[in-house]
């Protein structure tokens, strides 16, 4: 009934954002060193789906253009009228069709959302030959949040929206995220038969849920303990909180990886960085696009490295660097500016560079002494 790749990852990224009260789309607002529609496709990539597709709508000549350096292997849909979940994967269906097997359905602005969750979404929904499977989480604060009910048995019953729950049914802290696996056809023939009977006049995907589930297929779940991932990002108050999170998820990777961070809570490092095993990172570090800091090499405190090499043992502090390369055992004296371009040499024992002013072969404007 399904295969364990997907025919194709939906990546829903057309809304307006007007939360967020600024001219730049909401879904390439940047988290750690890359947007958040870019953390997205590389979480469906994981799945290396048949076909990825970005549905968008919003600001989609800016998104577009996004994909089209970025993302070269998306595929562009553009939902002229945002008309609900259910309405964009409708024209997705109606314009490039969703192939045949499992379509999982994500969102370009849900940044935290791990590749390995989505995978373990296909994994259930194949094991339970499901219609559709969701993925859930438990929040200790529901409110505002579509609520998962089940039978006695456990099994999945329905989903209620918040404004439609009796008060009973509020009390449950099992919600549903509005990411889902679905069998391609069964979802192709449903999208074309949603109500739009509610306050907004919209079409959703809640209501293929309960249209299959009505129909007498199975509908599964899958859920998730770390409730952080289905969080979207709606304003800059969220979009701080999740730069927190993945910033987190990333100084726990690198320390386990053998890398020492001397204050976590102070240091800022982007997806994109690669550090070796025995770096130090001290205090008010920004470590910025594709930095590289290699073997026992000490950076800050109170650095900002965008783009630079930092060679083995070099030592680094206070320092701004620009797509600067620091050769190994270097080092740079407090409050050095390096602007593109910079190439400092490894230094013998003892010198600093700051001792030595421009380093041979450097051109002029390239170098700034403290």
């Amino acid at each position: 009934m399904t295969v364990s790749r997907p025919a194709a990852v939906v990546i829903l990224a057309a809304g307006a954002g007007t939360r967020m009260k600024s001219q730049l789309p909401k879904v390439l607002h940047p988290i750690c060193g890359a947007s958040m529609l870019d953390h997205a496709l590389a979480a469906a990539r994981e799945l290396d789906p048949a076909e990825l597709i970005v549905v968008v709508g919003h600001g989609r000549r800016q998104v577009a253009g996004h994909l089209a350096e970025h993302a070269p292997d998306a595929q562009v849909v553009v939902q002229h009228r945002q008309g609900g979940t259910g309405h964009a994967v409708r024209v997705v269906a109606e314009t490039s069709g969703l192939g045949e097997g499992t379509v999982v359905v994500t969102y370009g602005d849900t940044p935290l959302l791990r590749g390995s969750t989505l995978a373990a979404l296909v994994r259930e929904h194949a094991a339970q030959r499901a219609a559709a499977t969701a993925l859930t989480t438990v929040l200790a604060d529901p409110t505002g949040y579509g609520r998962i009910l089940r039978d006695d048995g456990g099994a999945f019953a329905e989903i209620v929206e918040e404004a439609d729950a009796s008060a009973e049914q509020r009390t449950v802290t099992e919600i549903n995220s509005g990411v889902y696996a679905f069998e391609s056809s069964l979802l192709t023939d449903s999208v074309k038969r949603l109500p739009t009977d509610n306050a907004k006049g919209e079409e959703y995907l809640t209501d293929v849920v309960a249209i299959l589930r009505a129909e007498g297929h199975r509908v599964a779940t899958v859920t998730t303990p770390d409730s952080d991932e289905v969080c979207g990002v709606n304003d800059r108050v969220q979009l701080a909180q999740a730069r927190r999170v993945l910033n987190a998820r990333i100084l726990e990777q690198w320390m386990r990886a053998g890398v020492t961070f001397v204050d976590p809570r102070t240091t800022f490092v982007d997806a994109s960085v690669v550090l070796a095993p025995d770096v130090e990172i001290g205090p008010g570090t920004q470590l910025e696009g594709g930095t590289v800091v290699e073997t026992g090499a000490r950076v800050g405190p109170g650095c900002l490295l965008r783009d630079t090499l930092v060679g083995a043992g070099a030592t680094v502090s206070h320092v701004v660097g620009m797509s600067a390369r620091i050769g190994p055992g270097a080092a740079v004296e407090p409050f050095t500016y390096l602007p593109p371009g910079t190439e400092l040499p490894g230094n013998g024992p003892g010198r600093k560079w700051s001792d030595a002013g421009a380093p041979t072969g450097v051109p002029a404007g390239k170098w700034a002494q403290p």
